[in-house]
């Protein structure tokens, strides 16, 4: 069933993309939000109270609702319910316009227009930098961008579904991104900003949940990619990052292409209070992973990757869907 429904999700995401600003994604911001302004007390138990109650309460209450539609009506309506939840968190149209407005941008050689692009993407400062630089934090930001909303989706929903909690693995997974991403920038916020210590419980908690999908996702990209050179860039450069989880996802990017990537990171722009903006990816303040300058050629390569890693998770489902019915 796990392969229907994602199958069914993904076309239906296709078809149909949803907006920023569907309400499953305002009801959560204003959950988050909601939960860290009347639990956060600044102590090390008020944050991860706030952390249990926005990631782990949502979650719960999609697995609670999955077992109850399997003991009603069995795996049709379970099968309905998981495609539902599939298409609200998983899906590359809710990142790759983005993507593909800084790629036609750079093509018809208006940098200056793909400097805004990226800016308004990332929240970051990208007024000084110049084009090979452009290409790179693209496709930094947009493979990590398909880890966070694609392939560790993916990977928390087959852990839901072993437990027999069906989705609610991939609203666990991308709460707890979503969470860590929102506070993280409250914390410079001038008002009510998040403490310190509700910060470093969901960053710590975000860390121990993205450390399998990080590497599931170097994983594929390594076997559908120049295998050799992933591995290799894994082992010996994935530290080079202040993210680890990203370190390896990157590290193995640069490897299963050839392309340069890692370098100094670029400064995010000051909170305006607004709301949750994406985090600047922490790169490297030093030298540079070996490989190619990256070029505006490197975009379909990536987007080739990507989807050959899509098509291998589904290769591997079907397998085992078939292995559960012979068997």
């Amino acid at each position: 069933m796990a392969f229907f429904a994602i199958a069914l999700a993904l076309l239906l995401e296709q078809v149909r993309p949803l907006t920023s600003d569907h309400p499953a994604a305002v009801g959560l911001h204003r959950w988050v939000r909601l939960v860290g302004h009347n639990v956060d007390a600044g102590g090390a138990q008020h944050g991860w109270l706030a952390w249990g109650l926005a990631v782990g309460l949502p979650a719960l209450a999609v697995g609670g609702v999955h077992v109850l539609l399997s003991w009603l009506g069995g795996w049709p309506l379970a099968l309905v319910w998981g495609v539902a939840m599939l298409y609200l968190t998983l899906g590359f149209r809710q990142f790759s316009h983005h993507f593909t407005g800084i790629r036609d941008a750079l093509e018809m050689g208006d940098e200056e227009r793909a400097r805004s692009l990226l800016a308004q993407w990332q929240y970051v400062d990208a007024s000084a930098v110049p084009r090979s630089e452009i290409v790179r934090h693209v496709i930094e930001y947009s493979v990590l961008a398909a880890h966070r909303h694609v392939f560790g989706v993916l990977a928390w929903f087959c852990i839901g579904a072993l437990l027999g909690l069906g989705p609610a693995g991939a609203v666990f997974f991308r709460n707890a991104e979503y969470a860590t991403r929102y506070w993280r920038r409250k914390e410079q916020a001038a008002d009510q900003p998040s403490s310190p210590a509700l910060c470093r419980a969901a960053e710590q908690a975000w860390q121990l949940i993205n450390w399998l999908p990080a590497r599931t996702t170097a994983l594929g990209f390594a076997i559908v990619g120049s295998f050799e050179d992933a591995i290799d860039a894994w082992r010996n450069h994935a530290a080079r990052f202040a993210d680890r989880n990203d370190g390896v996802i990157l590290a193995a990017t640069a490897g299963a292409l050839g392309v340069r990537l890692g370098g100094t990171s670029l400064r995010p722009l000051a909170p305006d209070g607004a709301g949750p903006v994406p985090a600047a990816v922490a790169g490297v303040a030093g030298d540079s992973l070996p490989g190619e300058v990256p070029r505006t050629a490197h975009f379909s390569q990536v987007v080739g990757l990507v989807w050959r890693t899509v098509a291998l998770w589904l290769l591997l489902l079907v397998l085992l869907t078939l292995a559960h019915v012979l068997g």
